[in-house]
Order: structure tokens, then C-alpha cells, then sequence
């Protein structure tokens, strides 16, 4: 499971004009779930996530997590993070889940973010617009096999 983690400022997507999810400081993650994720996968990431020390302390150190500060979590599915360009012009998705796994996955991951933080998504497998205001910028990329 790979989830690019951003802080941000504020984030949202929108879905044929209509806003689906909204938040102000804290996290946007594009998740990705690939072909040998499991519930496990989500176990190791959930932790990691919300204990990252990313936000800025008084003095200005990267020192306190999305639970010190608050902040909030935008979740948006990304099946193009499963993707490679290793070969050709043409991405390949072979190492992507197949849509209606990665979706439980997904539903799941949201579900567990949200035990520790106010969470927002996007809608699973539709094209949205997500708009990001950056905060650094800052963005890391979590794979669950990594950790």
C-alpha cells in the first residue's frame, strides 16, 4: 500500500462540480493499493501516519504529529501509484488490485484513519479534481512494505 502523504493548509475534491470532501490543516493522502496488500498493510501504516512528527513546533522543527496539531485527513484513491514506466511510453498497471479488493482496502484504511483523526475521501474510482494547498511544500511517500 503506498500512500503519498502531503501536509497541507486546506485540501477538497470536487465531483462534477460538487465538493465531496473538504478539510483545513492536516493531510492530504493519494493512496494507492497493490496487487499483495492486506489488511495488514493498513496496520502498519495507520500508526506511522498518525505519528509522523511533520508539523512545526514553536520553534519551527518538524516535532509534532497530525494528533498534535489537530489536523484533519483528505484520503483520495490513486490507483496510478501502483504504476510503473519501467517499460515504454505507456504505464503499466499490473501491480495495481483489481478495482472492487483495492475499494475494500481503501474503505477500510478511511475507516481506521478515522479512530484518530476527522477524515474526508474522495469517492473511489471516479475522476475528481483535488485541490491541494501545499504546506512547505512537505511530502513523503509511505509504501506499508517499507516499514
Amino acid at each position: 500500500m503506498i500512500a503519498l502523504l502531503q501536509r497541507v493548509r486546506r485540501s477538497s475534491v470536487t465531483i462534477d462540480g460538487e465538493t465531496v470532501g473538504e478539510i483545513g490543516v492536516g493531510y492530504t493522502i493519494l493512496l494507492g493499493v497493490v496487487k499483495e496488500d492486506s489488511e495488514e498493510d493498513i496496520e502498519k501504516l495507520i500508526p506511522k501516519l498518525i505519528n509522523l512528527r511533520i508539523f512545526a513546533d514553536e520553534q519551527g522543527k518538524m516535532n509534532k504529529s497530525i494528533l498534535d496539531v489537530g489536523g484533519q485527513a483528505l484520503v483520495v484513491s490513486q490507483f496510478t501509484l501502483a504504476g510503473s514506466v519501467k517499460k515504454g511510453r505507456r504505464p503499466s498497471f499490473e501491480n495495481a488490485m483489481p478495482p472492487e479488493d483495492a475499494k475494500r482496502l481503501y474503505e477500510q484504511f478511511c475507516q481506521r484513519l478515522s479512530q484518530h483523526v476527522e477524515v474526508q475521501t474522495g469517492r473511489f474510482g471516479a475522476m475528481m479534481e483535488v485541490e491541494i494547498i501545499n504546506d512547505g511544500p512537505v511530502t513523503f511517500i509511505v509504501d506499508s512494505k517499507e516499514l
